[in-house]
């Protein structure tokens, strides 16, 4: 899993030989957020001391699994690639199509997203579309928070 996230960070941002650093987040503040921040799945992306952006790894369910999906924000904090990392149904797995992920680029903390309203559905995966849409409205709300208390 951590070889294709480095592909894929590399891969956006046009460079090699990046380096990670983990955002911690404490506990009380953690309990409020909408996507919770673990030691692992939200850190700060560099190239030398320059900071790139950010990178996010979770897992959002499907009908009766999980996926694995990346969430890659520019210095700016807005959405610049999202991706499906591991999906592991029969039926949904076309939430992982370029097309419809690139409805996500461009987004911030201040944006919703919402699968009923400006996220468009794909038909035989209605649960994972909305799963992944709640998802990435959640992460948006997370990293606005994260903003406003200067952790990001």
């Amino acid at each position: 899993m951590e070889k294709r996230v480095v592909k894929e960070v590399e891969k956006t941002f046009e460079v090699t030989e990046v380096s990670f650093e983990s955002i911690n987040v404490d506990s009380g503040l953690n309990a409020e957020l909408p996507s919770k921040i673990t030691e692992s799945n939200l850190n700060a992306v560099y190239k030398n001391d320059a900071l790139l952006g950010y990178v996010f790894v979770d897992q959002a369910s499907s009908k009766t699994a999980k996926f694995d999906y990346l969430v890659l924000f520019n210095n700016n904090l807005e959405i610049v690639h999202s991706k499906v990392l591991i999906y592991r149904e029969e039926y949904g797995g076309e939430i992982g199509s370029k097309r419809w992920l690139k409805q996500f680029f461009g987004k911030t903390g201040s944006d919703r997203v919402d699968f009923k309203t400006n996220i468009d559905g794909i038909s035989g995966a209605t649960i994972s579309v909305r799963s992944m849409t709640t998802a990435i409205d959640n992460l948006l709300q997370t990293v606005g928070i994260l903003q406003e208390k200067k952790i990001l």
